[in-house]
């Protein structure tokens, strides 16, 4: 029997390298997608297939969806949609293009690689759509509106597919991370930095006290668990006979969901708003 396939975007390092590298162990054929020529050299020395996607660009999404197909014969068992990034910044900072830049990324693009590749899904009858969304998929927090509205724009419309694709054989399913101990905040110093004005901003004293000094600062944040904890729950979406429709990872996510059913809005506010 041939290896089960997967591809996994976002693959050059936290989470997604974690996952690529923990999966090729445990006998699978991985196919990794990331976005500069050296993470795909690096990738390649770990013993998975690279690719380079950009997923803001249809013609690169295309292309890789094709290569993919033609190397798997048309025939790729899973697909993890990690990649993403953030613009931390107060919602009325945001400028347009950062909206569009982020969607982007963090939605538009994998939805777009996602369409490509589930007919061969579908003719073979299986397959495994995970979305790693985020506990900012649940509720939302202060400085992080764009990233939280990619995130519940993925929940609804990953809810929206698992419903239209009951009966097919191909599972769609969500992971929901808490804090993970990844370089994604540092990832997220350009995009703040070529996007947000936060000097001539009304909440100039909130940055200077609050989001500055997490964003640059050189430790991990409170309660970082490491990204093994998400490919764990992977591991289990992609190789349980019925998978779950979500797969919360960390307490804090789980809080967020007991929070988001149970509590009222004003004092879910309040808890938030320290954040």
């Amino acid at each position: 029997m041939s290896k089960r396939s997967i591809l996994i975007t976002g693959a050059s390092s936290g989470i997604g390298l974690d996952a690529a590298c923990s999966l090729r162990r445990r006998g699978w054929r991985v196919l990794a997608a990331c976005r500069r020529d050296e993470d795909a050299a690096r990738l390649s020395t770990a013993g998975v297939e690279p690719f380079l996607l950009d997923l803001a660009s249809d013609g690169s999404v295309a292309a890789l969806a094709g290569e993919v197909l033609e190397r798997t014969g048309g025939r790729l068992d899973a697909l993890f949609n990690n990649a993403a990034f953030a613009t931390p910044g107060a919602v009325e900072d945001l400028p347009r293009v950062a909206l569009r830049e982020i969607f982007e990324v963090n939605l538009f693009g994998q939805i777009d690689l996602t369409n490509r590749l589930l007919p061969a899904m579908r003719l073979a009858g299986s397959g495994r759509v995970v979305m790693n969304s985020s506990v900012l998929g649940l509720v939302a927090a202060p400085w992080r509106g764009a990233y939280v509205a990619t995130k519940f724009a993925l929940e609804g419309i990953t809810d929206a597919l698992r419903l239209e694709l009951a009966g097919s054989g191909v599972h769609v399913i969500l992971i929901q991370p808490g804090p993970i101990d990844t370089p994604f905040r540092r990832n997220s110093i350009p995009h703040f930095e070529r996007h947000i004005d936060w000097r001539t901003s009304p909440h100039q004293s909130a940055y200077e006290t609050r989001l500055l000094p997490r964003l640059y600062a050189d430790t991990p944040g409170p309660g970082q668990h490491p990204a093994s904890s998400v490919t764990a729950r992977l591991i289990e979406a992609l190789e349980s006979r019925r998978p779950r429709a979500r797969y919360a990872v960390t307490g804090t996510t789980r809080g967020a969901a007991i929070m988001r059913r149970l509590f009222p809005t004003a004092l879910s506010d309040r808890i938030l708003r320290l954040r």
